[in-house]
């Protein structure tokens, strides 16, 4: 399990990704304070740092200077948005730089690059009775394997990854069909119909008015 640590001084954002990351797959901590997060970083390990710079204690610019040796990738999530700002935290030694309000969609695409760029990425990954082995490209229910096409296969990563959030038709759209989206097309609805069948998502895989799907788990 890869196991990160959520810095910021706004416990309502430490728990809103913390309940995104968990939900995901990875295992969460958090604290407000930035010698507080020093004092846990020399007594656990952490594959990932998802770091504030305005913090009481210590800064996040404090913090990756000093935790630089361990060589634990960061991404800064601030509110400071000029690009002075985003220069600065990259030039440190930042993985990424997000700006908040941030979409959680993004910030867990964002993970899980910073984390596959360490080969720390989430190899399996379970839902109730679904497990989903991706590096295999292996997906069973029950024990048995499930057959899906290369676009349900897509669609079953993102609302995995993504269950209890609404995910927009164009995000779906972008992310799986990239270029090959075609306006007003129903492709997308009739995938979902067959991922909710060959899944048995009948009552968890719904319809979102003016949005799009979300996976309710």
């Amino acid at each position: 399990m890869i196991k990160v640590l959520i810095v910021d001084d706004e416990k309502p954002i430490c728990d809103l990704i913390d309940l995104n990351l968990s939900s995901a797959g990875y295992v969460c901590k958090s604290v407000q304070d930035g010698l507080e997060a020093i004092d846990l970083i020399e007594k656990e390990e952490f594959d990932l740092i998802l770091l504030d710079i305005m913090l009481p204690g210590a800064d996040g610019y404090d913090i990756l200077e000093y935790i630089r040796p361990l060589k634990i990738p960061v991404i800064f999530i601030t509110a400071k948005h000029e690009v002075k700002d985003r220069v600065k935290g990259l030039k440190m030694g930042a993985e990424d730089y997000l700006v908040k309000p941030f979409d959680v969609v993004e910030l867990l695409a964002r993970v899980e690059v910073v984390c596959r760029r360490y080969n720390k990425s989430q190899n399996l990954l379970q839902v109730g009775d679904v497990v989903v082995d991706t590096q295999a490209r292996k997906v069973t229910k029950a024990g048995k394997p499930v057959v899906l096409t290369n676009k349900e296969y897509g669609l079953l990563l993102l609302f995995i990854r993504n269950k209890n959030v609404a995910l927009f038709k164009e995000m779906l759209y972008e992310k799986v069909w990239g270029d090959e989206y075609i306006a007003d097309s129903r492709t997308l609805e009739l995938h979902v119909q067959r991922l909710r069948k060959k899944m048995s998502w009948e009552k968890n895989l719904v319809a979102v008015y003016k949005i799009g799907y979300r996976l309710e788990i």
